[in-house]
């Protein structure tokens, strides 16, 4: 029963934000879903309905490295990749969208570390 009603508000606070939140082709829209094991990342362009950019913790760019020892270092390794996906693109500014996740833990993780490496949102 707690699991449905925990859902139930993600999906609430998921709605109240996508009526604010869109992605232009100047400013794209970060996309973050997170499940019970890894992070999923798009950068989407809702304009075209066109995905720019996606990285997640079953990429073979991380799957290559070392495995991190937790979910929050999984996260912000996928949020440095992003970033750096983006840069290439030339993507320097985007809309952060957290899909009605709760601003902490991996999805703060995964910000501030797409942060630093020079996105800006």
């Amino acid at each position: 029963m707690l699991r449905k009603e925990k859902e139930l508000a993600r999906k609430r606070r998921k709605k109240r934000l996508s009526a604010r939140v869109r992605g232009t082709s100047e400013r794209p829209r970060l996309c973050v879903f997170r499940s019970a094991r890894h992070i999923f990342v798009q950068i989407i362009d809702d304009s075209r309905n066109h995905t720019l950019v996606s990285a997640s913790t079953q990429n073979t760019e991380l799957k290559d490295e070392k495995r991190a020892p937790g979910k929050v270092q999984a996260a912000q390794r996928v949020g440095r990749l992003i970033a750096e996906k983006a840069l290439a693109q030339n993507i320097q500014k985007v809309v952060f969208d957290r899909n009605g996740f709760l601003y902490h833990g991996r999805v703060k993780a995964l910000a501030n570390a797409a942060r630093e490496k020079g996105l800006d949102f």
